[in-house]
């Protein structure tokens, strides 16, 4: 392979990879180092000329003149006459420039150097894209759809990049096809085998965040903070805002006319209702505000500092009955949001119980499955009473229990309280 025909393929990869001059002779230089250091044992007393841009290639191999029969190495030194061959007045200890020509590597060495070259080029783009791409993490990114498997979509944005966006990450509703733009944050980069692996959510509290910044001017502005995000992606989120300026109206200014500001926001959500309330530093205040549309009576905070599950502790609220279904949202989902937002566990209770009368769910986890527990602390009841309270057809409509199942742990939890 000629030294032009060489260089005209790198020359190439320069073009689709957008390299830079400076950084594609870098690497040059590199690898025709490295395939002499292999040829000649080293590499220290070579001159490399490259111009990748009109396709030149020079390697010159600098050698000391000494004695016939005195040569000791003969890759930095050459015998006086095969010195004079070259140039007929050279005398010892003058120094000699001799041009190497690629074919002299022997074509191995060649095919072995274009694949090390093709392989650092590749290396040098996917370096620059995982530092691209780490620096925009936790920002909004748009790609187009390229390919949809069964647990993720194949996303390529204008530089043929490949993002994905994992099933997982997608919210419930969404439903692209090949070409579609797809918005989401960029959630995570990572480098596996030398290529970025860059995921997308839409799912993240913090693609709401950005949706706020983007579609607000006094969010992007900072005249308004969100200070809390808590969401179950495609249904309800709730937002906390902020602003240090009383002439502002948080809550007011996110929402807009109509729901005119946030209305673009909802739509891009797959339709997830979104609730804007005020943030505030009072945590019985902001306890009771995350758990509107109901109206809290009264409640009782225990605070538990170093929980395990991150929670800073467990809040008992009492409510009117007529409030408790509001409080707990269709199938919990209002309670959830309002225990992420907070941080706290919340128990709901109804006015006029006594919780001495009653007892923890629990601490029946050696009589009743702990799954079962679950189903119904996802609707808010915590509590034996809290079951007993409720008929067994509205817990079949709000939990995935079975009417069987239910009334077997009523029938345990009644044996209690007549114990």
């Amino acid at each position: 392979m000629e030294n032009l025909a060489l260089i005209e393929s790198f020359s190439e990869f320069k073009g689709d990879k957008n390299i830079d001059r400076v950084t594609l002779m870098a690497i040059l230089e590199e690898v025709f180092r490295a395939a002499l250091k292999r040829k000649f044992g080293s590499d220290d007393n070579f001159d490399i000329i490259i111009n990748p841009d009109k396709g030149d290639l020079e390697i010159w191999r600098n050698r000391i003149v000494v004695a016939d029969g005195e040569v000791e190495d003969p890759n930095e030194e050459i015998e006086l006459s095969e010195a004079q061959k070259i140039e007929p007045d050279f005398e010892i200890g003058e120094d000699v420039s001799e041009e190497v020509k690629l074919m002299d590597l022997g074509r191995r060495a060649i095919l072995a150097l274009r694949q090390n070259l093709i392989s650092k080029i590749y290396e040098h783009d996917s370096t620059n894209t995982f530092k691209h791409f780490k620096e925009l993490e936790g920002d909004i990114y748009s790609a187009e759809v390229h390919h949809i498997r069964h647990n993720a979509i194949i996303l390529l944005d204008d530089d043929g990049t490949e993002i994905i966006l994992p099933k997982s990450e997608q919210i419930r509703s969404d439903y692209f096809r090949k070409g579609d733009s797809v918005r989401g944050i960029i959630k995570s980069v990572e480098l596996r085998s030398n290529k970025p692996v860059i995921i997308l959510s839409r799912t993240a509290p913090e693609f709401l965040e950005k949706l706020f910044e983007q579609e607000i001017p006094e969010v992007f502005d900072g005249l308004i903070t969100i200070e809390k995000v808590a969401r179950i992606p495609g249904e309800k989120a709730k937002v906390a805002v902020d602003s240090y300026d009383d002439r502002i109206d948080p809550v007011g200014a996110c929402v807009g006319m109509k729901g005119s500001r946030i209305h673009g926001i909802v739509r891009e959500l797959g339709n997830e209702n979104i609730d804007v309330l005020n943030y505030t530093k009072n945590t019985e205040l902001f306890i009771a505000r995350s758990l509107s549309p109901a109206k809290v009576a009264s409640m009782v905070i225990h605070e538990e500092e170093g929980r395990a599950d991150g929670k800073k502790g467990r809040v008992e609220v009492f409510l009117m009955p007529e409030e408790v279904s509001k409080a707990i949202g269709k199938n919990g989902v209002n309670i959830r949001l309002a225990s992420q937002l907070t941080g706290f566990d919340i128990d709901v209770q109804r006015e006029g119980i006594e919780m001495e009368d009653d007892v923890e769910l629990s601490e029946f986890s050696d009589e009743i499955e702990g799954w079962i527990i679950k189903e119904f602390s996802n609707i808010g009841i915590d509590t034996a009473k809290g079951v007993l309270d409720k008929s067994v057809e509205e817990l079949v409509s709000r939990t995935d229990l079975e009417e069987e199942t239910i009334l077997e742990v009523q029938k345990i939890l009644k044996e209690e309280f007549e114990d």
